[in-house]
């Protein structure tokens, strides 16, 4: 049974993306010459994901935590990343954020040209003028009002631990003196697990935590940043850990 409701779920995604790609490009049209951050058409392409966990029987998605009263003021978005869930989960927070992912991502077809189109960031790992360029496209978007979301860890982990933050995210929020939001995922770890593309049950929160302010730092300050918003990000996922039940000794799916 879980296997059919696997393939259903793929079968709606897909569907989902082909059905909806004419219309956020139609409101891509529409809003290009006044929307310069693509808040709109982006909004657009974030609820293809929610509609798509709405019809997926394997999946329980929520949001709780701090309410962003302004969606149009920019922020550094973090979170810990335990699969390719997490992109689902998000996506239900209520303000748009840019994304930045990898470029393999980004050659998906129909999924990739909408995320070129709406303005998402892509990052080719290893090569540091792709990083470059993808900071410099970061900027562009803090600066058009709207937040930028980023992995610091870079990949996903493969075990309960979080791994080590790279710089990246936070000497951008120092850079640009913006704050950084921190954001908890749980529940997402086997719902599809690293290294398969299959659909599983699972209960998954996404929490918004306490901003992070960065005014008056410098980059001499990006490692105690860092530093600091690492363990916020760890204990608000410990504590979704233990309001959903998932107990990480057990390594249970």
């Amino acid at each position: 049974m879980q296997v059919i409701l696997s393939a259903w779920a793929w079968t709606t995604a897909v569907l989902l993306v082909l059905v909806m790609f004419p219309w956020v490009a139609l409101v891509w049209l529409a809003t290009a010459a006044f929307d310069r951050g693509r808040y709109t058409s982006g909004r657009w392409f974030r609820r293809i994901a929610v509609m798509q966990v709405g019809m997926n029987p394997l999946w329980k998605f929520r949001t709780s935590g701090r309410r962003v009263t302004d969606p149009r003021r920019p922020y550094v978005v973090v979170s810990n990343h335990e699969s390719y869930a997490d992109i689902f989960l998000i996506s239900h927070l209520p303000w748009e954020m840019k994304w930045m992912s990898k470029d393999t991502i980004f050659k998906i077809p129909v999924m990739g040209w909408m995320m070129h189109m709406v303005g998402d960031i892509h990052i080719v790992r290893g090569k540091q003028r792709s990083a470059s360029s993808a900071i410099a496209q970061a900027r562009d978007r803090l600066r058009k009002k709207v937040s930028v979301m980023i992995f610091p860890e870079g990949t996903r982990s493969r075990s309960w631990d979080l791994l080590p933050f790279k710089d990246g995210a936070f000497r951008l929020a120092i850079e640009e003196q913006v704050p950084i939001l921190p954001v908890a995922v749980a529940g997402t770890r086997h719902a599809m697990a690293k290294g398969s593309f299959r659909f599983r049950r699972a209960l998954a929160e996404v929490r918004v935590l306490e901003a992070v302010e960065t005014a008056g730092l410098t980059v001499d300050d990006v490692p105690a940043l860092k530093a600091r918003v690492r363990e916020i990000i760890d204990e608000g996922r410990r504590a979704l850990w233990r309001e959903l039940d998932i107990h990480p000794e057990s390594d249970e799916p």
